[in-house]
């Protein structure tokens, strides 16, 4: 019997294997695949200058603004990137990034839009942050190794978490791949395999703990990770509404046997599905 993908895997290699042999159209897909080249790219880009100004502890950027403006431009900087990523998955946000670009296009492609604007957002929060100088705490030694694994070991925690959500909504990679075929995205449906068995936020929960498993500590990284930890609290609460007005019952039901962002025994009393 031959082995099948997990479920959070078969859509995106549905998608990459229909990208084998896209609809005929020279010009859309150039399109597609200039988008898709400047949508992944950006998104490495953004990753990195995460996992390594964190790494620092944000002890090195290019901002370079002076007192008295350094503390309030660097905490406009974290608010921008809350404040327009949720406004875009809002209704009224949804349809702004619709009109990006004409017709269908737009509509396809909004998903990719989106997550070339989230990328640009966390390259101006990491890049041009202007670093305090001030160091408090650093791991040495065989002890900077551990932390250093444990980190590691977050960010591969939120890959999976992002893999269990739909990797080709998450990456961008549906929007431009469905232009590739010329058709219109094949969204998938309320994620609840994977670590969604475990916890309905998975990726705000793994996002937590690398802000908290740093090698290196400094008043610029702990003003980050009080205010995006405040922000993956807070911010699921939105989804929900989301996921209601989407869902119905399908999330009701899922969301009474299954943990906000703590892992629980789990209650038995409604059924969760298996992977």
């Amino acid at each position: 019997m031959a082995l099948l993908p997990p479920p959070q895997l078969r859509n995106m290699l549905r998608l990459l294997t229909e990208a084998l042999r896209p609809a005929p159209g020279r010009a859309r897909i150039a399109l597609a695949a200039g988008i898709g080249a400047l949508c992944h790219g950006l998104f490495a880009l953004a990753a990195a200058s995460m996992i390594g100004g964190m790494a620092t502890g944000m002890s090195h950027a290019l901002g370079a603004v002076p007192e008295p403006w350094r503390w309030p431009v660097n905490l406009a900087l974290i608010a921008q990137f809350p404040l327009l990523h949720s406004l875009l998955l809002g209704r009224r946000g949804s349809r702004w990034l619709v009109r990006l670009l004409p017709g269908w296009y737009g509509e396809t492609l909004s998903s990719t839009s989106y997550v070339i604007i989230a990328s640009l957002q966390l390259l101006a929060l990491f890049l041009l942050w202007t670093p305090s100088g001030v160091i408090w705490w650093q791991a040495e030694g065989a002890l900077r190794w551990a932390v250093l694994a444990v980190y590691a070991g977050t960010w591969l925690l939120l890959l999976k978490a992002t893999v269990d959500a739909g990797i080709e909504v998450q990456s961008g990679a549906l929007g431009w791949l469905s232009l590739l075929r010329g058709a219109r995205p094949r969204y998938p449906g309320m994620p609840v395999h994977g670590l969604f068995r475990r916890v309905r936020h998975p990726i705000y929960a793994a996002f937590i703990l690398t802000l908290w498993t740093v090698p290196l500590w400094t008043p610029d990284q702990l003003i980050l990770a009080l205010s995006l930890t405040a922000y993956c609290l807070l911010a699921p609460r939105l989804k929900e509404q989301r996921y209601l007005q989407r869902y119905g019952d399908e999330f009701r039901d899922y969301r009474r046997c299954v943990p906000y962002l703590l892992p629980a025994p789990r209650r038995h009393s409604h059924h969760v599905p298996l992977d």
